[in-house]
């Protein structure tokens, strides 16, 4: 779901092509070298679940039920083990719950402290033609886009002449006639389904439609919260996604555009008819609410059995915390480092206003299946 961004992310990003050899750098002061990467003896620390704060207060059977669920995503031997002992018994009570993780893993603690963060699926009201109100057009990935780049993953635009060039920002991707909308959307809304990946549609007659996330503009994501807060137009205290959706459509218009143009990355939908069923992240799973995190996939395997332990949060109306057993189901731009987490909360309105709220300092702690 966010494997596009984020994230949002999500969340949530290249290097031009040229026809003329580039110029030769004029010497300068050179870069600060970034610090080695720690030693997995010094990334990991051995500890035993008393030592995880939170661990006994645990829904250890919905923690059980959703890892069953999902862990056929793990690719390692050992993991695919305790896959296949979670899968041969009935769904378990709590104390059995808790004695098969205890059983089968060995907890470990993850070096540092990061951020989590939170996001959701939505669900907003479109339109098959636009209207004053619904005036930002859903658009499918242009014709023109190509991915290339030593990567093969870097979004250009075809010239006319078959040349490359990098794809253009929001700005000017939205000035652009919308010649093959797919829907249109309150300009709001599309801004904050482009930042979470995918959501469901409600049109005029009642169909309800999936908008899957098929490409991106190639420029990096820029969240617009602190620049909000920084102009003045949101208090320091009240920069979430619902504090901010809600400003945006009290300007909607030239105000609430150049706001949302902070941010030059835009993503493009395709859209299909809903199956009622989760979305599905990068690992190819539907993601149970509350149950599944975006990783940096540099630093963590899909499938992966994590604990979160997410406190003191800096917004107002959040969760005090977030301690609970997840697996790493998603990958998000956004989402880098080895304490980074984003934490899949389900779909609709109400999991969208707790996601706006969470910020949180984060803990992690790996648990490793045992041979």
């Amino acid at each position: 779901m966010r494997g596009f961004s984020a994230t949002i992310a999500a969340g949530l990003f290249l290097a031009a092509c040229a026809t003329t050899p580039a110029p030769t750098p004029t010497p300068g002061p050179q870069p600060k070298p970034k610090p080695p990467e720690p030693p997995p003896a010094e990334r990991l620390k051995a500890e035993t679940f008393a030592d995880i704060p939170g661990w006994e207060a645990e829904d250890h059977a919905a923690a059980f039920t959703a890892f069953r669920s999902v862990c056929g995503a793990a690719r390692e031997p050992e993991m695919a083990g305790a896959c296949r002992r979670a899968r041969s018994v009935e769904l378990l009570a709590a104390p059995q719950a808790k004695a098969f993780f205890e059983t089968n893993f060995t907890p470990y603690r993850v070096a540092g402290e990061g951020v989590l963060t939170a996001y959701f699926a939505p669900e907003y009201p479109a339109r098959r033609v636009p209207d004053a109100e619904f005036s930002a057009p859903v658009r499918p990935r242009p014709a023109d886009m190509v991915l290339a780049g030593t990567s093969g993953k870097e979004a250009m635009q075809r010239q006319p002449d078959g040349t490359l060039l990098p794809y253009p920002d929001r700005t000017w991707i939205e000035t652009q006639g919308p010649k093959d909308a797919l829907a249109w959307m309150r300009p709001e809304d599309l801004f904050f389904l482009q930042i979470q990946g995918s959501g469901v549609l409600t049109l005029e007659d009642g169909v309800r439609m999936k908008a899957l996330y098929a490409a991106n503009n190639g420029k990096p994501f820029i969240g617009i919260a602190n620049q909000m807060r920084d102009k003045g137009l949101l208090a320091p205290d009240n920069i979430s996604g619902e504090a901010i959706r809600a400003w945006l459509a009290d300007h909607r218009g030239p105000d609430a555009d150049a706001v949302m143009r902070l941010n030059p990355r835009f993503a493009y939908f395709s859209l299909a008819p809903d199956d009622g069923k989760p979305p599905a992240g990068a690992a190819g799973i539907p993601l149970p609410a509350g149950r599944a995190i975006a990783v940096d996939p540099t630093r963590h395997a899909m499938g992966e059995l994590l604990w979160i332990d997410g406190t003191a949060p800096i917004l107002n109306g959040a969760f005090p915390a977030y301690r609970r057993l997840v697996t790493a189901l998603d990958v998000g731009g956004a989402i880098k480092g080895d304490v980074r987490a984003d934490l899949y909360l389900g779909q609709g309105q109400a999991a969208g206003a707790e996601a706006g709220r969470v910020r949180h300092t984060l803990r992690m702690h790996l648990l490793r299946p045992k041979p």
